[in-house]
C-alpha cells in the first residue's frame, strides 16, 4: 500500500469474525495481525480488534489450558528498582510491549569510561544477515562499535551484575556489552532485537544461547539533536539522557514474539551519540 492511500481504522463485522475463527484455528496473532495490515487496516486498529478477539473468547492460540496467557513483565514493579549496587528509577513504562525508561542506571563516571574504553576499538558497526546469519555491514546500521565480553574488565563486570539485577536473568544469559557511536547523520533503522524464527540465519543464532528476550540500552553521553530511539508502531519516542536506560522485552501475552518492539535510532542531526547495549538470552549463552 503507498503512503498515499488511506488506512482502515474501522474493523468490521466481517472482519472480527475472520480474526475469531483464526484465532480458534490456532493462529498466531502476529500473524494475523500481517494479514490485516498487508489489506490496509492501521495497526493499532488491528491489535485493538484482536485483543477484543481474546477477551471474547477467553483463550490463547498457544496456551494449554483455556484461561488467557497473563503476561507479566521481568522488571520488577514500583518506582524504584534494586540494581544490586545501586538504585535506579522508573521514569515511564508501557504494558505493551513492555517498556521502561530508567534513570540512574550509569554514573556519568562511567558514562565516561565505557566512551573512552571503546574508542580505541571502534570499526563499523554489523546486523546479522537474515539469510546465512553471519555479521555484516549494511547500510540501515551506520554506527562504529565496540565489544566487551562479560567481565572483561571491573567496569564490564560491575555494569553486567547490575543489568542482570535489573532484567532479573542470570549473567550467563547476557550477550557481552556492545558500545555504539553515531556521528551526524547515523542511524538505525527499525529493527527487531529477536531472532525471527522464520529467517535461516537465525537458526545458527537460536542453537547458541536461544532466543534474545530482552533489551537494556543504557545512553552514554546527551544528545544534541536527534538520535532518539524510535518506536513507530506505537508511536513512542525516547531522548537519549546520560546515564539513563531503555528497558524493553519482546514477549507477547499470547507467548510469541512482540511485532510492536520494532524499534530504531533516528538519525543524529548536532553532535553525536554513545550507547552501551545489553541483550540477553533465555539460556545461557556462552560469552
Amino acid at each position: 500500500m503507498s503512503g498515499n492511500e488511506r488506512q482502515h481504522t474501522k474493523v468490521t463485522p466481517d472482519w472480527h469474525r475472520w480474526i475469531a475463527e483464526s484465532l480458534q484455528a490456532g493462529s498466531r496473532a502476529v500473524d494475523i495481525l500481517q494479514t490485516m495490515l498487508d489489506n490496509g487496516f492501521a495497526e493499532r486498529a488491528a491489535w485493538t480488534a484482536i485483543d477484543d478477539a481474546y477477551s471474547v473468547n477467553g483463550t490463547s492460540p498457544v496456551a494449554s489450558s483455556t484461561e488467557r496467557t497473563v503476561f507479566r513483565s521481568r522488571l520488577a514493579d514500583g518506582h524504584e528498582l534494586d540494581a544490586g549496587d545501586r538504585t535506579v528509577r522508573v521514569l515511564a513504562r508501557i504494558a505493551r510491549p513492555a517498556v521502561a525508561v530508567l534513570d540512574g542506571v550509569l554514573s556519568a563516571e562511567e558514562c565516561r569510561a565505557f566512551r573512552d574504553m571503546a574508542a580505541r576499538r571502534l570499526t563499523r558497526s554489523a546486523v546479522v544477515d537474515r539469510d546465512h546469519g553471519r555479521h555484516a555491514v549494511m547500510d540501515i546500521r551506520t554506527s562504529d562499535g565496540a565489544y566487551f565480553q562479560r567481565a572483561e574488565n571491573e567496569l564490564v563486570a560491575l555494569v553486567d551484575r547490575r543489568v542482570s539485577a535489573l532484567m532479573h536473568l542470570p549473567e550467563e544469559h547476557g550477550e557481552g556489552l556492545q558500545v555504539m557511536r553515531y556521528g551526524i547523520g547515523g542511524e538505525y533503522q527499525p529493527h527487531f532485537d529477536y531472532f525471527d524464527p522464520a529467517d535461516k540465519g537465525s537458526l545458527p543464532h537460536l542453537n547458541t544461547g536461544g532466543q534474545r528476550v530482552s533489551t537494556l540500552i543504557m545512553y552514554l553521553n546527551d544528545v544534541e539533536a536527534g538520535g532518539e530511539t524510535i518506536f513507530p508502531r506505537i508511536d513512542f519516542s525516547v531522548v537519549p539522557r546520560e546515564g539513563q536506560g531503555l528497558y524493553f522485552e519482546y514477549d507477547t501475552p499470547e507467548g510469541g514474539l512482540d511485532p510492536l518492539t520494532l524499534h530504531g535510532g533516528a538519525p543524529v542531526t548536532r553532535g553525536e551519540k554513545w550507547i552501551v547495549t545489553k541483550w540477553m538470552r533465555e539460556r545461557a549463552f556462552p560469552g
